[in-house]
């Protein structure tokens, strides 16, 4: 069963569509990943001050925000619709600092298509404060936001069918670290050593939704 909730966007308006999925979840539609990062923090932040109700998970992903585990979905999501949800401000949000080696095999690939030298990728990358979006395709794995749409890449025609993990990569308006071998299309532009995921570690994923990350170029 799905119901829609919507309202006319206008400047600083909130959320144009929201879905109720089932019995008991909330599926809210933004415009632009800006957006549904500043509405997970939103819903984080209401959450936490109880004016929500019973909430059991909250899911970002690229242009969407899930609820699940809402008493009553249908009232939530006329709600939602009803918010004025503030941007996120620049500092807002734990921040990672991760070392990389800039030794990636698509180096020059990218150096070439951003018409910079490729020691001046990693001084690119590095003056970028990324922002974990959302997590998916593998455990640890994050979607960074925040490069310079002149910076996007596009993926590789043929993907590699095994990357290495600590693998750092990019791909249209993401960035984004293998936390394990795997295939995978992305533009391979350096390593890290650092864990992504450890599922004896609390939290056992490195990178979080809203979590700012600084890529520092090791030995520098």
């Amino acid at each position: 069963m799905t119901r829609a909730a919507g309202r006319r966007a206008g400047p600083g308006a909130g959320p144009a569509r929201a879905l109720v999925v089932g019995a008991e979840a909330v599926l809210v539609e933004v415009g632009t990943a800006a957006e549904a990062a500043a509405l997970h923090a939103e819903v984080l932040r209401r959450r936490a001050a109880g004016e929500l109700g019973p909430v059991r998970d909250v899911v970002p992903a690229a242009r969407t925000v899930l609820l699940d585990g809402v008493r009553d979905p249908g009232a939530l999501a006329a709600r939602i619709t009803g918010w004025r949800v503030p941007p996120l401000a620049e500092e807002q949000g734990p921040l990672a600092t991760v070392p990389v080696r800039y030794d990636g095999p698509d180096l020059a690939d990218v150096a070439r298509l951003w018409r910079v030298a490729e020691r001046e990728v990693a001084e690119v990358v590095g003056s970028v404060v990324f922002r974990v979006a959302f997590c998916g395709f593998a455990p640890g794995f994050g979607y960074l936001t925040g490069l310079p749409e002149r910076f996007h890449p596009p993926r590789r025609a043929t993907p590699r069918t095994a990357v290495p993990a600590g693998s750092l990569a990019l791909a249209g308006e993401y960035a984004g670290v293998y936390p394990r071998s795997s295939p995978g299309g992305w533009q391979l532009i350096g390593t890290t050593d650092a864990v992504l995921w450890d599922p004896r570690r609390e939290p056992a994923a490195l990178f979080a939704p809203g979590t700012r990350v600084r890529f520092e170029e090791a030995g520098a």
